[in-house]
Order: C-alpha cells, then structure tokens, then sequence
C-alpha cells in the first residue's frame, strides 16, 4: 500500500513538470526588411564620367536593376558580386540618368529605391578618340601591326594599356609599344601566323586620359590575317622575289632609286594601295624649282611603303632599266604589267623587304615595327620595367 502511493506521488510531479513546460510559448525572431544603397545621390549633377555606379544590399540580395540614360539611348549593364550590383561600363558625358535597384529582404518583402542624375559635360577637347587599324572586318597581311591613334593626347598610358587587349587565334605572345602620347602599336614576337584570327578589345570609353581629359569611345574590332606573302627587292640585283608561305612565286624585274636617291633598305609593310594616283614631290617637301621635282599623274597599281615617299608601282616610262638599273626617285618601278600582277596579290599589311641598299630605313618611316629588336619593343610598354 506504501509503495503504491510513492508511485502516485512521482506519476504526480512529473504531469505538473509537464504541464508547466507545456506552457512555455516558442519565441519568434523577426526577420529584418533589405536595406539597399547605391554610390550615386539623388538628383546629383556633374557626376564624371568615369564613375562606376553600384549598389549594395544588407539583411537581403538584389534581385533586379535597371541603368539607362533617361532619352532610352543607352543602357548600362552590370553584374552581381556578393551582395553587390557593379557597372561593367562607365558613363557618357552630358547624359541624365535613371538608376533603379529592387532588392528582397529576409522578411521575404521587396523594396525599391531610384535615383535620378546628370553627368559632366565634355568638349570634343576634353574626350580622346582611338581611331584603329585594321579595319572591322578587314584581311590583313601577316607584318599588319595594331595601330591606335588618339586625337587629343593620353597621358595615363598605363590606365589605358591595361584596357587594351589583343586576343588571337591561334595565340601569340604580343606587346604594346608607345611611340607617343597620341599613338600606340601592337605586334607580335614575329608575324603573325597566316589564317589568325584577331579580336582588338578597347574599353577606352570615359576613362581618364589625364589632365580633363576621357576616352571618347570602346572599340571592338575584328579582323583576319591572310596568307603569309612576302617580297623581297633585292636593290642591288634590280629583282622583286614574290613568295607566298616561303615559297617564290614569281620574280619581277625592277628599278629603284638611283644614286642620290637610293631606297632605304630593311622591313617594311604595305600601308595603302591606289588603283591610281597622282605623285607630286612637294607631297615629300621637294619645291616645284628644285631639278628633283616630279608631278606625274595616274601612276598606275602604287603600294605606299614609307611615309616619305616610297612605292611599289607601274613604271611604263623605264622599262629598259628594270632589272639592270636603278634611275628612280626611291620608288620600285616594275612593268604596268607586272605591276598590275602585284597589286592583285597583295593587301595592307604584307611584308616588303629591302635588301642590299647602302641606305637605312628610318625608325617611324613607315610602318617600322618590325625593324625593332624584341627585347626593345617590350621596352615601350607603358609596364616595362
């Protein structure tokens, strides 16, 4: 009967512990809304150009945002980083924007907020535009170098050179060499591989050139090279040896430049070509009453290799010396026949080398590039060290 009751006693105690528990209530945690902030103010003004607008979220994530100039011409993409929005452009000069950033906090609640701004406006003196060769689209000859010419000058190379790439296929081993604050070539260690594929990526837009000074535009620019043809005018024996991927084709009689006139001997690149042409020598600062003036109309299939001068064309007028003579200004005069025969072969960018000439070709005569030593061209990058 006693032991029955200590039972009692125990079932008892423990049915009030568990009632008392029972009444315990679960304590609910709130959850807090997102808090979203963006790096532009509200109705701010002159904001530069070279901002890269972001935003943020706290106590939530960004789930949609919007950045485009009020008159719907541009808009701005961007990409997601932690908890982080982050323009992948900068912004244009003049321009009024509209910035929107939605975000989800962890009470599972949207929240938005918008800011309206204007940026800087800039002169045609104030921003650089990067002109490019090749052209979009363009086949080129395996010596073509990439040429980026600015026309208001750029004094932070290496914040500029660091958004320039030049991506090939198949992949060479390049570099940048700066020959001024207005002009900047690309090159690889030799030429490039005949078929290559090349992409030129220029992300110049709003960045800062220094001095007030922005990039004006990107550029992306595409092109490819074609087949490996290079001649080879051998001065002293008056021939143009043709070859294509190393093999001779044809092998042309030619005249060069006479005494006082020789052609400049080493590498040098076919920069433009002209079906015909007039060729006057007060384009090379020779005065009309000088005995060397020359003023010839319609100079037929003329390939410019200098910038002083020097062509590859149609000489009917000294056929009897081609091959045995040099009596030219410095120009290489070959048959309108074999003349015609050349130009058809080639394009901007092919290899003409010079070879036996008591004359050197002077640096940035041209487009020289590939008369530099490796080691020295590296040295004109805005990094060399």
């Amino acid at each position: 009967m006693r032991e029955f009751r200590k039972v009692a006693v125990v079932a008892c105690v423990s049915a009030l512990l568990l009632s008392a528990c029972s009444g315990v209530k679960d304590v609910v945690v709130p959850k807090d809304p997102v808090v979203l902030k963006a790096n532009v103010a509200d109705k701010a003004a002159d904001v530069h150009v070279d901002t890269i607008v972001s935003a943020s979220a706290s106590d939530g994530e960004i789930t949609k945002v919007s950045l485009a100039s009020t008159d719907g011409k541009s808009t701005i993409k961007g990409r997601v980083a932690g908890g982080d929005w982050i323009a992948t452009q900068r912004l244009e000069p003049g321009t009024a924007y509209a910035f929107s950033v939605t975000g989800k906090g962890e009470d599972g609640k949207d929240a938005t907020i918008t800011r309206t701004f204007s940026t800087q406006k800039l002169t045609l003196a104030q921003q650089t535009y990067p002109s490019v060769a090749p052209l979009k689209g363009e086949t080129v000859g395996v010596g073509m170098p990439v040429i980026v010419t600015f026309d208001v000058p750029v004094k932070n190379r290496e914040l500029f050179e660091r958004n320039m790439s030049v991506q090939s296929t198949p992949a060479v081993e390049g570099s940048w060499r700066w020959f001024s604050d207005r002009e900047v070539h690309f090159r690889p260690e030799e030429f490039w591989p005949a078929g290559a594929k090349v992409k030129v990526v220029l992300r110049l837009n709003s960045l800062p050139a220094s001095e007030g000074i922005y990039g004006q535009q990107d550029q992306v620019i595409d092109f490819t090279i074609g087949r490996k043809a290079v001649s080879t005018v051998d001065v002293a024996a008056h021939t143009l040896t043709y070859t294509v991927d190393d093999k001779v084709v044809r092998t042309i009689p030619v005249t060069t430049g006479d005494a006082g006139h020789k052609s400049r001997e080493g590498t040098k690149v076919i920069m433009e070509k002209f079906s015909k042409v007039d060729m006057d020598a007060a384009t090379t600062g020779v005065d009309s009453e000088d005995p060397d003036y020359y003023n010839i109309s319609d100079v037929k299939w003329a390939m410019r290799v200098t910038n002083s001068g020097e062509f590859l064309h149609a000489a009917p007028w000294s056929v009897r010396s081609q091959g045995n003579a040099n009596v030219s200004h410095g120009c290489t005069g070959m048959s309108t026949a074999n003349a015609a025969w050349l130009f058809k072969q080639s394009r901007r960018g092919d290899v003409v080398k010079y070879v036996n000439s008591s004359r050197a070709l002077e640096d940035r005569n041209g487009w020289t590039d590939w008369n530099v030593d490796w080691a020295k061209w590296q040295q004109g990058s805005a990094f060399a060290v």
